[in-house]
């Protein structure tokens, strides 16, 4: 999706829709003060609010509220921005946007406003989304996170990297100048140290952008296996609520229920299934069709069996044949209230790990919580997080891969021009966190996921 670049004055509501005491309409763009004058009479002093009347265009009174006026470019677009405080009723809201389209704005596309602070040098892309981020922060750690990258810490540390790869490229591509000379610049050990360095400092911030990446995502969880062997039990004791049904009849699950949870900060995302198995009736056999769509999916299969049934060994053996990765399954042997085994993980010597719980007690469960953070490499005390997503841990990859080449190609005594190269494509992959360089494709993919309004 691409948004437009036009210079259009945009509005929408910057508040969630439904009933509250009071609800924003947010005005962007060259017009915006003559729209503003129109609806409420007159304009405010900049950043000063004021109680206005907001009147239609036939003169009738919509609402009273706060009117509050940012001149640009000192806005979060950078344009003139006017803000209408009103009563948050749905169609106060509405007449009042109505009103402001009528009066010559247009409606905002997700995004729009955090595009335009984006493109007048308000914000870089990263903290752009990390607006988003902290709207949509599911956890403190999660927030956190989000501010630390919007008051631009993240940013920060791609641009020292940054810049410190622009310092190498200059004395790399200052060499391309003087080909006849006998001096050999790439043979001077200093240009392999900063080039040793420069990777090590994107392996270092790679490893942040991932924890931050992993309190925004999380990782999702599908609890799998035969019926009755305790998979809702276990989905309500991660949850602390009954979530699921629990019986003792088999087949109880019929559908997908899905709960998030999360382990120290890190949003888990909970899956519980149908029992597999196959003699079950026509509504049942829809429910393992649909368990076995999310199997194939998950981060992470934990595959539920009954430790106190006599043949638990065998179910679990049969279920994982199905299990489309096995490498991304761990068994849980639950019910160990009834056998009398500690609860605890285990590592067979296949690689499949094997973990004793009780759903009843709640033992073994914070091995559990334990075993899953360990598995997608999340550090809830590895300090200050930073909010990332999949693209800048992408960015990052790129960019280190790049330095490892020309690191290889410096020690195997290659062309200037090839290392030069190398230098420039992770140069440029470092840009593309921060927006410096990017596509319009890209700008529309990552806007169009924000919110109205934002």
């Amino acid at each position: 999706m691409t948004l437009p670049t036009d210079s259009d004055t945009i509005a929408a509501p910057a508040t969630p829709p439904g009933s509250g005491g009071v609800a924003v309409v947010r005005l962007s763009g060259n017009a915006a003060e003559k729209i503003a004058i129109r609806v409420a009479g007159e304009i405010t002093p900049p950043r000063q609010a004021s109680l206005r009347n907001f009147r239609d265009a036939e003169g009738c009174r919509i609402d009273q509220g706060l009117l509050i006026y940012f001149p640009g470019p000192a806005s979060f677009t950078g344009e003139d921005v006017v803000e209408f405080h009103c009563h948050g009723g749905p169609i106060v809201v509405d007449l009042l946007l109505q009103t402001l389209l009528q009066a010559g704005a247009r409606f905002a596309q997700p995004g729009e406003f955090s595009r335009r602070a984006f493109l007048n040098g308000r914000m870089d892309l990263t903290q752009a989304e990390a607006v988003a981020d902290l709207i949509e922060a599911g956890s403190v750690q999660a927030a956190r996170a989000a501010v630390r990258s919007m008051r631009g810490e993240f940013s920060k540390q791609v641009h020292t990297l940054a810049e410190d790869l622009l310092e190498l490229r200059v004395f790399v591509e200052a060499s391309l100048d003087f080909p006849d000379e006998e001096i050999d610049f790439l043979a001077d050990e200093s240009v392999t140290r900063r080039c040793e360095a420069l990777c090590a400092g994107v392996d270092e911030l790679a490893a942040t952008a991932k924890q931050g990446a992993l309190l925004r995502d999380g990782m999702s969880v599908v609890l799998a296996g035969p019926p009755n062997a305790g998979k809702s039990s276990l989905l309500n004791r991660l949850t602390g609520q009954e979530t699921a049904i629990v019986t003792h009849l088999p087949g109880t699950t019929r559908d997908v229920l899905r709960e998030r949870i999360s382990i120290d900060g890190m949003p888990l995302h909970v899956v519980d299934t149908a029992g597999l198995r196959g003699d079950a009736d026509l509504v049942e056999a829809e429910g393992i069709r649909r368990a076995r769509r999310e199997i194939e999916t998950a981060d992470r299969v934990l595959l539920v069996v009954d430790a106190s049934a006599a043949l638990a060994d065998t179910e679990g053996a049969d279920a994982m044949a199905d299990l489309p990765d096995k490498a991304a399954c761990t068994i849980i042997r639950n019910k160990i209230d009834l056998t009398g085994e500690e609860p605890g993980l285990v590592q067979r010597e296949d690689g499949v790990a094997v973990l004793a719980v009780s759903a009843l007690t709640g033992s073994g469960l914070a091995a559990l919580r334990a075993h899953l953070s360990s598995i997608v490499g999340y550090e809830p005390h590895a300090g200050a997080s930073l909010s990332a997503r999949t693209r800048h841990i992408d960015a990052l990859r790129q960019a280190g891969m790049r330095l490892q080449e020309a690191r290889s190609r410096l020690a195997g005594g290659h062309s200037p021009e090839i290392v030069a190269e190398e230098l420039r494509l992770a140069h440029q992959s470092l840009g593309e966190i921060t927006g410096e360089i990017s596509s319009e494709d890209l700008l529309g993919r990552i806007f169009s996921s924000f919110c109205i309004g934002k």
